[in-house]
């Protein structure tokens, strides 16, 4: 099975990318949901990040409170190192068993930090969403209402864009029209279903 793992800085467009690859009934699977399901209330995880943040790292419903989290890790190295040990190992686990699962000739893996972290033996190429820093700005402002100072923050503790491209096998450009981005997945498609 040809795993391909999708990444790209804040506001690049990774969700887009994938939703097009999805039209073509390739199996995507999203990191991001699974760091959801491995934290939602009863399971594990959630209950050693309350130890360790305390009760206030929850909403009053008592799931996790993500913008607070992500204040919290983007803020200091060390917590955020601590929650990638926790989560990483059972996300992979889900991962591998979706892999598994899969019936698309190829299936593409959403993993936004796959650069800043252990090299993950799953993936077998890695394409990168790439797009200016004003749009990735600009995108995440809108969709997740954060300060420029915010996402300037969020964007200093991912890889650089050119690391984050010289590791690339596949890049897709993504600075135009909904248009040329499906143009430029519809080229990947053809070429990772010769792969197999």
């Amino acid at each position: 099975m040809l795993v391909i793992g999708l990444t790209g800085g804040i506001g690049s467009g990774k969700s887009t990318v994938a939703n097009l690859f999805a039209e073509k009934s390739i199996t995507v699977i999203d990191t991001d949901q699974l760091a959801r399901d491995v934290t939602l209330p009863g399971q594990a995880a959630l209950h050693k990040i309350v130890e360790k943040f305390g009760e206030g790292i929850l909403l009053p419903d008592k799931t996790l409170n993500r913008a607070q989290l992500r204040k919290i890790i983007f803020a200091d190295p060390h917590k955020r190192r601590w929650l990638e040990k926790l989560l990483h190992p059972l996300i992979r686990t889900e991962m591998q068993q979706l892999i598994a699962a899969t019936k698309s000739p190829y299936c593409i893996v959403v993993i936004p930090l796959l650069l800043e972290t252990e090299p993950n033996p799953l993936i077998k190429r890695i394409l990168v969403v790439d797009a200016l820093e004003e749009q990735q700005i600009w995108r995440a402002k809108m969709r997740d209402n954060l300060s420029e100072g915010e996402i300037k923050a969020i964007i200093y503790t991912q890889v650089t864009r050119e690391q984050r491209l010289a590791a690339a096998d596949d890049i897709i450009y993504n600075n135009g029209t909904l248009e040329e981005l499906a143009l430029q997945v519809e080229k990947l498609h053809q070429l990772y279903q010769a792969f197999n």
